[in-house]
């Protein structure tokens, strides 16, 4: 600014001097004397307005940079350094036409936030930042290439059933090879994602593709996980179903989670209804799909009708509630004839943070004809079982988990969780049909890194079938993750 002004005086000392060769050299030193005078003066004015400027303060220069906090942060104290909200929000970045998320930032190795999809597409609770979007030259619209590499080391005291997801339903029960021990090394978990949104007069445009390698048990085959658009609150295409919760999944190395947890990935349309304050109200048809057990010869599925869902949400600066209903027309048809049902169930899941380094994480359901929706038992055949007499009887299920996570400090965390999940007994079923599961997980989970995790984790997972028998095992888990964009 002194240059400016400097340069400006110089200029009009020029302009202003006589130019005609009469001009009288002591006229020439009086005008620049008192052209002298006026710039100390300016000087000394440009002094004191710098002497008197306060300092820039940590929140005015960040407000320079990054966008303004939700209020609901705005209004909850300073938290300590520890506090993974402390960690997100010291220098939060946004796409543009995307609100912030209102839950609380989180950690997730798994991370099924992220591709969950939310009103508005809005961030969520473990990528509030939006990390990692770049610009298509020309246009508005933003992608990011996004995923992580997941290698595992498996270590099974006993027979586990699966040997790469701890899935407490596939536990075998008795056999020649029960007790023998097992060691598995992969990385089927590893993801690729790719993503792009942009603002439109009718909402946020958000198209999200996703795939993981579990689409064989026994090689790296490409498996879609997600392959949807989404406009405003209006959604289309393939990945979880509304009567899931994504968020209040709890966080470990495992990918299957616990059993008790509601689970789908299915194509299907849904709408969003905004309730005001953080509330939605959500209305889905997805694809049906009746799951039989063991039907007889000449007996198969019949789907008439897609199976909807509504969902009621709540989020809050400590966490969220969600209440979800479906609704499901399960039949078949037969030789010696046919029947049909109506089904689904309810369930009640959400999240609340405990202080400034700990998380409750939990979820209950139970209905009828439910056992597709579940983690444990969705393609298991334990939707209905059709009777002597040639009814369609639908199978009662209950379940649950709880998991609890606590930040030993900024790089260190750990979670205790333990789910159940119970179905009816019935004697249309076989004896070696399922009966309980029961899951339990403590780990310990290293981040020296916001792309770099590694862990352990201890995991111990019992079945009981119809007729009594019971297996378990425990399983000693080891990962090491490393993330494209986090």
């Amino acid at each position: 600014m002194r240059l400016a002004v400097v340069t400006f005086a110089c200029v009009a000392a020029l302009s202003s001097a006589p130019v005609h060769a009469q001009a009288s050299a002591d006229a020439l030193r009086q005008e620049i004397r008192s052209l002298r005078h006026t710039l100390e003066a300016m000087e000394k004015r440009l002094d004191a307005l710098e002497s008197n400027k306060p300092p820039p303060t940590a929140s005015s220069a960040a407000s320079t940079t990054s966008p303004a906090i939700p209020a609901i942060a705005a209004t909850t104290a300073p938290l300590p350094a520890t506090s993974p909200r402390a960690l997100t929000e010291a220098g939060a970045s946004q796409v543009p036409g995307v609100g912030q998320a209102i839950l609380p930032p989180r950690d997730s190795v798994a991370d099924p936030s992220s591709a969950a999809s939310r009103p508005d597409s809005a961030a969520g609770p473990t990528d509030p930042e939006l990390k990692g979007f770049f610009a298509i030259p020309g246009t508005d619209t933003l992608i990011r290439i996004g995923g992580y590499a997941k290698l595992d080391a498996i270590a099974d005291a006993r027979a586990a059933g699966d040997q790469e997801q701890f899935v407490t339903s596939s536990i075998p029960v008795g056999g020649a090879h029960r007790d023998a021990s097992n060691f598995t090394l992969h990385a089927k978990q590893t993801r690729f994602s790719f993503e792009a949104r942009r603002p439109t007069t009718h909402g946020n445009l958000r198209f999200y593709l996703e795939n993981d390698f579990f689409g064989s048990s026994d090689s790296y085959t490409f498996r879609l996980r997600h392959a949807y658009g989404q406009l405003g609150n209006t959604y289309a295409g393939y990945g979880y179903a509304t009567f899931m919760d994504a968020d209040s999944l709890p966080d470990t190395l495992d990918f299957a989670g616990p059993g008790g947890a509601g689970y789908l990935l299915v194509a299907g349309i849904h709408h969003s209804v905004p309730m005001g304050k953080g509330n939605t109200l959500t209305f889905a048809a997805e694809d049906p799909d009746t799951q039989l057990s063991a039907p007889g010869d000449g007996t198969s599925a019949v789907n008439q009708a897609p199976d909807v869902t509504v969902t009621a949400r709540m989020e809050r600066g400590w966490g969220h509630l969600q209440l979800g209903a479906v609704a499901r027309s399960l039949g078949y048809d037969g030789t010696a004839g046919d029947d049909r049902r109506i089904g689904g169930g309810l369930q009640l899941s959400g999240s609340a943070a405990m202080g400034d380094q700990d998380l409750l994480l939990f979820g209950a359901l139970g209905g009828k004809g439910l056992a597709r929706y579940t983690a444990d038992l969705t393609g298991s055949g334990m939707d209905a079982v059709v009777t002597a007499d040639g009814r369609l009887e639908l199978l009662s299920l209950r379940g649950g988990f709880v998991g609890y996570t606590h930040y030993w400090s900024p790089l260190w965390r750990s979670n205790l969780i333990y789910g159940q999940l119970d179905s009816e007994r019935n004697d249309a079923l076989a004896a070696d049909a399922f009966r309980r599961s029961r899951y339990g997980v403590f780990n310990l989970i290293w981040s020296p890194a916001p792309s770099w995790t590694m862990g352990m984790e201890l995991l111990y997972g019992q079945l009981e079938q119809q007729g009594g028998q019971r297996g378990d095992t425990v399983r000693l888990q080891g990962s090491l993750q490393y993330n494209f964009i986090k």
